[in-house]
């Protein structure tokens, strides 16, 4: 699966891009536009940031990236596969080998432990237990928590179960990870740390991060910044 994946990212100029993107619902009977034409590139190794006031368009522009949602017309690719047309197992698949996800609530599962989290989707691809164990053991050095792997989510702290989902996220090599408000819940020693460490994953090991946030600290530290107003895109620089 890997081998797969890195001949996509190879082969793609884009690894995630949107074409006229256009998300509305439906309140009572007026037909609400969430988003209007969003078009976006993302290359391999960015570290972007997507920002804007509530009910700006982010949490939904995020879930459309993500694949959990779908825009009402316009198409999302990832690796130039247009994610918005899939349906069923193979949106799921799809999502499960190459987007690593990491949102505020941590969303670690309480009966495993910190190795067991991290493995556990490696574990449903069928990656060989021997090489399961060696990427566990390296991004928990990545992530410092090497002696923490046998504790269970409630032993840790806030950060460091945060640390916990990025390890996650990134050790099964997806070609994106998408970040949803990751340092809401935290302190701001906790979060300006979990910046720094995320920042040091994308600069030492390409890792492409797009985060949506409203923490002035993640937008200060991106490459790049997004700005949506509106549905729209106010400025992308």
């Amino acid at each position: 699966m890997s081998q797969h994946l890195q001949n996509f990212e190879t082969n793609s100029k884009y690894i995630l891009k949107t074409e006229d993107v256009i998300k509305t619902y439906m309140s009572g009977e007026i037909e609400v536009i969430a988003l209007n034409k969003i078009n976006i590139s993302i290359k391999k190794g960015e570290f972007t940031a997507i920002a804007g006031p509530s009910g700006s368009g982010k949490s939904t522009l995020l879930n459309l990236l993500s694949g959990l949602d779908k825009p009402s017309s316009g198409t999302v690719f990832i690796n130039e596969l247009p994610i918005s047309d899939m349906s069923g197992n193979q949106l799921s698949d799809f999502r499960r080998d190459h987007i690593g996800f990491i949102f505020q609530s941590y969303n670690l599962i309480p009966v495993l432990t910190v190795r067991e989290n991290i493995e556990y989707i490696m574990l449903i691809q069928g990656i060989p237990e021997a090489e399961r164990t060696e990427r566990v053991n390296d991004v928990l050095k990545d992530v410092g928590l090497t002696t923490m792997g046998n504790r269970r989510p409630a032993q840790l702290s806030g950060g460091q179960q945060q640390r916990v989902a990025i390890a996650r996220a990134v050790v099964s090599r997806p070609a994106i990870i998408l970040a949803d408000e990751p340092t809401a819940n935290l302190d701001s020693v906790t979060a300006n740390n979990l910046i720094d460490m995320m920042k040091s994953l994308n600069e030492t090991k390409g890792i492409t991060f797009l985060f949506s946030t409203h923490d002035q600290r993640i937008m200060d530290h991106s490459k790049r910044l997004i700005i949506l107003k509106d549905g729209v895109i106010d400025s992308d620089k």
